[in-house]
């Protein structure tokens, strides 16, 4: 299953305000494993960012002069969600800027759900501890989740802590999920854990314990018992 972790940073609160995305953060998740496969874009939104927005996410105007407008990446970004569930905490509020920002393009591909699944990890969060609390900060520290850097919001980063306290909701610690620290650094995100999880590691092949007459008697225990026997299937020499 091919899931996409996924936050957004804005200009304000309300799309009906006129407020725009700024920045758009994703991990890909295969069978709830981090690839290491991200989108990352910052985006120049044609307005002023509300000073409330900025203490939240720091990003300014000044830094989004040189960057590229929604309707010039909404294709490739499109491209790598597309037919994947999004795993979004509160997703009500992405899901409605993204949804905006597609209405505003000359040709608008319809909205989220049209091409994707979406799976809000703050419902998922609220069923589970319903006493709460349940921002993600909050079940970083329930989960021993390293949020030490996270001193601003951050579409990538936290698509990246996300990922991990998703897994932990699900009660499916995935020591793959190492990986993410690598896929920040690699996009700039500054993403670093300190619990030192190592990847699992495959074992290899383990050697046949079986002796030459155990080996020999099986084969007669098998040919006793006719020709129709299933087990003749799988002798190894292929005379089954």
């Amino acid at each position: 299953m091919r899931q996409i972790v996924l936050d957004t940073e804005t200009t304000g609160l309300e799309p009906s305000e006129g407020h725009r995305i700024i920045e758009i953060g994703c991990v890909e998740l295969l069978d709830r494993r981090i690839t290491g496969s991200t989108y990352h874009q910052y985006i120049q939104p044609d307005r002023e960012i509300d000073a409330g927005a900025v203490e939240v996410h720091g990003i300014t105007n000044e830094s989004l002069a040189d960057k590229p407008r929604f309707a010039d990446i909404a294709a490739e970004f499109l491209e790598f969600i597309k037919g994947a569930e999004l795993v979004i905490h509160n997703a009500p509020f992405d899901v409605g800027f993204i949804d905006h920002e597609f209405r505003l393009l000359a040709t608008s591909p319809g909205t989220v759900v049209a091409h994707c699944k979406v799976l809000d990890t703050l419902a998922l969060a609220r069923r589970k501890h319903p006493a709460g609390p349940n921002s993600l900060d909050a079940l970083c520290k329930r989960y021993s989740v390293d949020n030490s850097k996270r001193t601003k919001h951050g579409a990538l980063m936290d698509s990246l802590l996300l990922a991990e306290v998703y897994v932990e909701l699900l009660g499916e610690r995935q020591a793959t999920l190492g990986l993410a620290q690598s896929a920040a650094q690699d996009a700039g995100g500054g993403y670093a854990r300190a619990r030192g999880r190592k990847a699992a590691v495959r074992p290899s092949q383990l050697s046949a314990r079986l002796s030459t007459a155990d080996e020999a008697a099986h084969r007669s225990f098998v040919e006793s018992l006719g020709d129709s026997a299933i087990w003749r299937r799988y002798f190894a020499d292929g005379t089954g």
